[in-house]
């Protein structure tokens, strides 16, 4: 066990200690829900693996609170593995290794999965708690969230008892969330042509290594930079003096990640290498200075590489910079409704050559469905004037606010009993798998809260030591006051 077994409250530090053990990746979670299963046996709980590979745990009410509503604890047992260029993890492999840093808890040069592994930990010690007084208590910790939402998809109808969902998959303390935005996946082709290598021409790696990241729904509103976008700034400038060829590409590798690095093998003449330098110095400064406010860290270079057997064909690698270049990114709209709540918005994530074919994928949510089909249509049309293919799949709903729900009520009257303040009541920009099973239990009346992470989807991830005492503190007094049926 880890130095985080000590904080308070330790069951829910112990629990978190063991899922940082056990690997779990999205699509690759089976060795941290072997170590639930082992958890619910040790402290006898009625548990299940449903049919798409989600856990359910069940746990019948104490005596004399048979009357209460049944509750739902819900979270996601995946996390998203992103990790610093000079260190050596693999998540599939290798457990996470959490410290203390001050005020917080992070990890080692990756994710550190707080995200939302504090979620389920709490769940997890709240059925465990044989001194808790509960109504009749339930638990879904689903797989694939980060991917896909694959284990919210799966669900089926029945599986399931409870009429209060409480979703413990959002990122600030204090906040009472009531909505999120919906998503699609856009996943874009496009086909190139190859050629040896000429005579007369230099190969060099173009690289953006190490910009901040983030979580695309949470973070997008920081406008930090994004790799890939700026990679292709670069070789447009390139392509606008010179002939350059792309000779393969890779940036990004989470749709739900904002790029950190982006690298592409470039071939040039030999006569125009002294002022493709100079471009990329002249880009490097001012992408730099539009980025200094919120990026510090990010290095752009060109940099002479062996010399591969083939390139682009001068007609694809122009095709296709021009598309990269051109496909909308970051924030396209605020709302109108909610001040500060991004509306919508698309994270080019994914950008990857194979040698035949170019595939880029795209996030895009929006708390409007109207607009998020807008958005998906303005997409097809710049990729179809490219000669591209676009699918779009993965499609989730928002989840529309209900400011009458009895369980708001409740937990807004709690807090304000417990800290003396008031909860704040927000939607989110962010998609929760509050809006795909809210569809299938329509009866569910839901609130999604947890404790204070800042920069998920990122090595930079960290989550307050304070926040996650003060958030399950709520949740205890949650539980013990579900309403009567």
């Amino acid at each position: 066990m880890s130095e985080i077994k000590n904080l308070e409250p330790k069951s829910v530090w112990e629990n978190f200690d063991m899922l940082c053990a056990n690997p779990r990746p999205s699509k690759h979670e089976g060795k941290v829900v072997n170590a639930i299963v082992d958890f619910a046996k040790k402290h006898n709980i009625d548990c299940k693996i449903d049919s798409i590979g989600n856990v359910v745990l069940k746990k019948p009410a104490t005596k004399g609170m048979e009357n209460r509503k049944g509750a739902i604890l819900q979270a996601h047992v995946d996390m998203v593995p992103q990790k610093n260029n000079d260190v050596n993890h693999d998540f599939v492999k290798d457990p996470i290794l959490p410290w203390i840093d001050g005020e917080w808890v992070r990890a080692k040069g990756t994710t550190l999965g707080a995200d939302d592994g504090i979620g389920a930990s709490a769940a997890l010690a709240i059925l465990a708690d044989e001194n808790l007084q509960h109504g009749p208590l339930e638990a879904l910790l689903t797989i694939d969230e980060e991917t896909g939402m694959t284990g919210a998809f799966g669900l089926k109808a029945g599986e399931l008892d409870g009429d209060i969902l409480l979703n413990l998959d959002s990122e600030t303390e204090g906040e009472l969330y009531v909505g999120c935005a919906g998503g699609v996946d856009a996943t874009i082709h496009i086909g190139y042509e190859m050629i040896p290598v000429e005579a007369g021409y230099s190969c060099f790696s173009l690289q953006v290594k190490n910009m901040k990241g983030g979580h695309s729904g949470m973070d997008i509103i920081l406008q930090r930079g994004n790799a890939t976008k700026a990679l292709f700034r670069i070789m447009k400038a390139l392509s606008e003096e010179m002939d350059v060829r792309l000779c393969e590409v890779e940036g990004g590798n989470m749709r739900n990640a904002i790029p950190r690095d982006a690298v592409a093998t470039i071939a040039l003449a030999t006569k125009d290498v002294k002022r493709a330098k100079e471009i990329v110095e002249e880009l490097d400064k001012t992408i730099h200075s539009e980025l200094s406010a919120v990026e510090n860290e990010f290095t752009i270079s060109m940099n002479p590489t062996a010399t591969v057997n083939q390139m682009m064909k001068e007609c694809s690698s122009n095709k296709i910079v021009n598309l990269v270049y051109a496909l909308p990114n970051a924030i396209y709209r605020m709302s109108d409704a909610v001040s500060g709540l991004v509306e919508t918005s698309s994270n080019l994530a994914i950008v990857k050559s194979n040698g035949k074919e170019i595939e880029i994928c795209c996030l895009i949510r929006s708390s409007v469905d109207s607009e998020k089909k807008d958005f998906s249509m303005m997409m097809k049309s710049v990729v179809e004037l490219a000669g591209g293919k676009i699918e779009f799949s993965g499609e989730y709903p928002g989840w529309k606010p209900n400011m009458d729900s009895p369980i708001l009520h409740e937990m807004k009257t709690l807090y304000k009993k417990l800290f003396n303040k008031e909860a704040k009541v927000m939607a989110i920009h962010a998609g929760l798998e509050c809006g795909v099973m809210g569809g299938l239990y329509k009866n569910w009346d839901m609130i999604s809260f947890g404790p204070t992470i800042e920069h998920p989807h990122s090595p930079d991830e960290r989550v307050n030591i304070k926040s996650v005492e003060l958030f399950y503190k709520f949740l205890v007094e949650t539980i013990k006051n579900v309403p009567t049926k």
